[in-house]
């Protein structure tokens, strides 16, 4: 189990190593953070106590929020995401500013519990999903138009793709085990309140 000092150390927990490779029709993936970091960030979450689905989302999943957990923290992973990885989206993709991070967290899926997300696309820019762990059975993050999904992905690295019309997505029944992802949605380049 790692320390609560491990998870506000978000700095030693970047994977810092470059290169992008393509999963599919604009999906993309790249190293993003340690699977230490990945361990420390489940095990803070579960010390909260505090997932649970949000009453105002139209695809809810138990869920728990980086800003919530931390502010400090969600700052660091959004300054992260601005150096580390939106420059090497601008390589595929040239017109994308960046603007933020809107919300990120983690969410738990569980035999019992939240077993799966139904088919769905985000209300962002840019949205990315980062697999925690690994000992777990099922629960693939599926992009059936694309006919591609997060499965070959290893713990750590992020998934990144449009949010909008082009890119449904779902997460498959999990059949064993409990899955902890990262979602990350990068605000709209224009306010939406």
């Amino acid at each position: 189990m790692s320390s609560l000092h491990d998870f506000f150390d978000y700095a030693s927990g970047i994977d810092a190593r470059q290169g992008m490779r393509r999963v599919g029709d604009e999906m993309y993936a790249m190293p993003f953070i340690t699977p230490a970091y990945c361990r420390a960030l489940i095990d803070a979450a579960e010390a909260t106590g505090a997932f649970a689905p949000d009453r105002g989302d139209p695809v809810p999943g138990v869920e728990l929020s980086i800003a919530r957990m931390s502010p400090v923290v969600f700052e660091a992973m959004e300054n992260h995401i601005g150096a580390q990885v939106w420059p090497q989206l601008q390589t595929e993709w040239r017109y994308i500013d960046y603007h933020g991070v809107n919300d990120a967290f983690i969410i738990k899926y569980e035999v019992g519990g939240q077993e799966s997300l139904r088919i769905h696309h985000d209300v962002a820019q840019v949205s990315m999903s980062v697999k925690l762990n690994n000992d777990y059975d099922g629960a693939e993050l599926d992009f059936p138009r694309q006919g591609a999904s997060n499965a070959g992905l290893a713990v750590g690295e992020i998934l990144v793709w449009p949010s909008l019309v082009t890119h449904p997505h779902e997460s498959l029944p999990i059949r064993s085990g409990v899955k902890y992802s990262l979602t990350i949605w990068c605000e709209l380049p224009l306010p939406m309140h």
